[in-house]
């Protein structure tokens, strides 16, 4: 895999850039700063919003074993991230179409939307130099050259950011619970073994990524170290690998459900459940 995509997804801003060097670079740093915003909240946030158990497709028993959760997992990781930016898959609901390509679409203001004008020609521009790679070097070239190693990164992109954000034991809040740092310590750091020092530890920084999103990444472990004594309890991690953690989550985090505590505060605080009967 090339050290450029790679370095690309993992050592810039999570504020100024964009993850992949074949998406639209402005119109995912507007929508990320605003997952940044709204982390944790069933109303506001952007990205790998759970759905309630009246929100759930009525195919999802059937997906519901391991056969269907195998069919799942695959088309999530090879197509989760371009049926994000183009139909706003696992993203927030909005009262229209939205998509990342669309500079007139709901996620964007008007102060925003000259960039994402510029985010859509940047994509044009990339596609057109890969149809003329294609035409120089035969398409079959540039799919082994381009296409499959964007499709690896792609993957460890969606899962990475999946497992950061999904969990047994991280709540969701809707409007009258959520505030800022009740969101920003609803995600997890995973244990990714050697790919950590792969990913310069996006994997197992991520709580503190929350909470000072403007910091280097370079700081991450040392900014990691320093918080966990402070936050003890809130601090969450999971040390499981990788892909037992995805078959895992896959199975029990379907939906989530209001806190079963009979005193009414919980009541805007969401579990992950996994009963669809």
């Amino acid at each position: 895999m090339p050290s450029a995509i790679i370095n690309c997804l993992m050592t810039s801003s999570a504020l100024s850039s964009t993850p992949v060097s074949s998406s639209p670079y402005f119109s995912w740093k507007h929508s990320h700063r605003r997952h940044h915003s709204n982390t944790g909240s069933l109303d506001r946030d952007e990205v790998f919003v759970p759905k309630q158990k009246s929100g759930i497709r009525w195919y999802s028993k059937y997906l519901n074993n391991p056969v269907g959760r195998f069919v799942t997992l695959t088309i999530t990781l090879t197509l989760g991230w371009p049926l994000y930016l183009a139909f706003n898959v696992s993203g927030r609901p909005y009262d229209r179409f939205a998509c990342h390509y669309d500079p007139y679409g709901p996620i964007y203001n008007d102060r925003e939307r000259v960039e994402i004008f510029i985010s859509d020609a940047g994509i044009l521009a990339v596609s057109y130099g890969l149809y003329r790679l294609a035409v120089a070097k035969g398409l079959a070239w540039v799919l082994c050259v381009y296409g499959g190693p964007l499709l690896v990164v792609n993957a460890f992109l969606v899962m990475i950011t999946y497992l950061q954000h999904t969990h047994p034991s991280l709540p969701h809040y809707d409007s009258s619970e959520w505030d800022w740092l009740k969101g920003a310590l609803a995600t997890v750091d995973r244990d990714y073994g050697i790919l950590n020092k792969v990913f310069h530890n996006i994997t197992d920084t991520h709580v503190a990524h929350h909470l000072f999103s403007m910091m280097p990444h370079y700081h991450a472990m040392e900014a990691t170290k320093a918080i966990k004594p402070v936050l003890g309890e809130y601090y969450q991690a999971d040390e499981t690998p990788f892909y037992k953690a995805m078959w895992r989550e896959a199975k029990e985090c379907v939906y989530v459900h209001p806190d079963d505590d009979d005193n009414q505060k919980s009541k805007g605080v969401f579990w992950y459940r996994n009963k669809l009967d």
